[in-house]
């Protein structure tokens, strides 16, 4: 008998202890002997860890590579390249609808089959993203396809944290994330290159095809966990009461928006200013996700050892990065270096913030944790919109590059406020 067809209790509903919890930014409180032990016992953690990351791959893959092909579907459909970049928003507005709704209506249904049920969805929205007729179907469908991305997230990083030791949560979180590195390492890359040379519906066969993959290796690898104490809507709904829960939320809301503001529009950038040839542009995006997978490698020990720290550090480096790419985009190898260390910068904030969103609320610590990606593509979201913005407006491509510093500025001067915050409630 498998792992996966076992009933194993969580313990206290798999809530970190008030006591473990950090009291100020970037603090450590010892726990007791016997505390840090894993909530929920599985035979093969890695392999449940794995295939929970797998999801990530196709939700990194079917986001990116809408960027990477975002001149090849505008061509197809009669759009223009600002009204693309809509589709680009669609998808996100999808995920920060369905990331808070789903986590409340489903507070009570085993999370394993939440799992399974929100890989379907994705199936179904990147299956008929792949047939769309016309740029209004397709903005629908991507729609769809971005409702259960924050959910699964969010509940496969609460499924993984109870895996593991309270004390080795980040790096819990950072190996459900390590799916979305990797699709941007090679995921997104080969899903580019399918579609410039295949037609870019193939990129949402590809989709498909992963989230099939990823709802089997669930379905076999995932413990089934009963919880000791059921969760409910009234609980999880208990994170809006919460201060702290809408500072990190208004933090990562804006923050996260200076990477997207640039990378959106990357291939037009690269194309037309940087000088680099459209066949060249997923080797580029390859490049991105290297550093992506190298910076969530550090992500997730860097998180362990302090949250806020390593928030703090991701902000600064990229709205660092944006500048001097912004100042040197028409340098080729300058303007790929840039690219490459944007995505080991912003990777560095996302476990952290995932970790900060669960503390900040741990009676609906489903609800919180899907937030994070909510937040997220509301980054998405706004920054797409802003860098199309002066974009229309005749700025020039360069200048996405200085929307996103003033949004990760943002990020970081909320962060500041969130750490005076908790410093004056310890």
């Amino acid at each position: 008998m498998t792992s996966s067809t076992q009933e194993i209790p969580i313990v206290t509903g798999d809530v970190v202890p008030a006591a473990a919890a950090p009291q100020g930014p970037g603090s450590k409180t010892p726990r007791p002997a016997g505390e840090d032990r894993p909530a929920v016992e599985a035979r093969h953690v890695g392999l449940a860890l794995l295939s929970l990351a797998f999801g990530g791959l196709g939700i990194g893959v079917t986001e990116f590579a809408s960027m990477g092909l975002l001149p090849d579907f505008a061509a197809s459909l009669g759009m223009t390249i600002p009204e693309a970049g809509h589709a680009i928003t669609a998808y996100a507005l999808g995920v920060v609808v369905g990331a808070p709704l789903i986590a409340i209506l489903t507070a009570r249904l085993p999370r394993k089959y939440l799992l399974l049920g929100l890989l379907a969805l994705f199936t179904v929205g990147n299956g008929l993203s792949s047939l769309a007729a016309s740029g209004g179907e397709f903005l629908a469908y991507r729609f769809l396809a971005g409702l259960p991305h924050g959910a699964y997230f969010g509940i496969a990083a609460v499924v993984a944290s109870s895996l593991v030791k309270p004390s080795r949560r980040g790096r819990a979180v950072a190996s459900v994330m390590l799916g979305l590195t990797i699709a941007n390492l090679a995921g997104v890359p080969l899903a580019t290159y399918l579609g410039q040379n295949f037609g870019w519906r193939t990129a949402y066969y590809l989709t498909a095809a992963i989230g099939i993959t990823t709802f089997v290796l669930v379905a076999i690898n995932v413990p089934r966990a009963r919880q000791a104490e059921a969760g409910s809507m009234r609980s999880e709904l208990k994170a809006f009461t919460r201060l702290r829960f809408w500072i990190v939320v208004a933090m990562g809301s804006i923050g996260f928006g200076g990477m997207f503001a640039l990378y959106t529009y990357i291939a037009p950038v690269l194309v037309t200013v940087s000088g680099m040839r459209a066949g060249d542009v997923p080797w580029v995006l390859a490049l991105f996700g290297l550093g992506l997978t190298l910076g969530n490698l550090g992500a997730g020990r860097l998180a362990d050892r302090s949250v806020m720290g390593t928030i703090a550090l991701g902000f600064a480096s990229t709205a660092v990065i944006l500048a001097v790419f912004a100042l040197f985009a028409t340098h080729m190898v300058a303007a790929v270096a840039c690219v490459f260390a944007l995505g080991a910068a912003t990777q560095m904030i996302g476990p952290a913030c995932q970790v900060k969103l669960m503390d900040s609320a741990p009676e609906g610590k489903s609800l919180a944790a899907s937030f994070h990606h909510a937040a997220f593509n509301t980054a998405n979201a706004a920054g797409a919109y802003l860098g199309g913005v002066v974009i229309a407006a005749g700025y020039g491509y360069v200048s996405t590059a200085w929307v996103g510093v003033a949004l990760a500025v943002i990020g970081l001067a909320i962060w500041w406020v969130l750490g005076r915050y908790e410093s004056r409630r310890a």
